[in-house]
């Protein structure tokens, strides 16, 4: 289960790194960056 669970956030967070970089304003840069980083630790699970 934990892998499936890492899976799904992997892709969510590829995804958000995606718009991350096609994104032009730096406030949609910084607000998307804000949001990879909980993603991130739960992939590489630290709470």
């Amino acid at each position: 289960m934990t892998i499936i669970y890492q899976v799904i956030t992997a892709s969510v967070i590829l995804l958000v790194g995606w718009n991350l970089f096609r994104e032009k304003r730096l406030v949609e840069q910084m607000a998307t960056a804000l949001v990879l980083i909980p993603l991130i630790l739960r992939v590489l699970m630290i709470k």
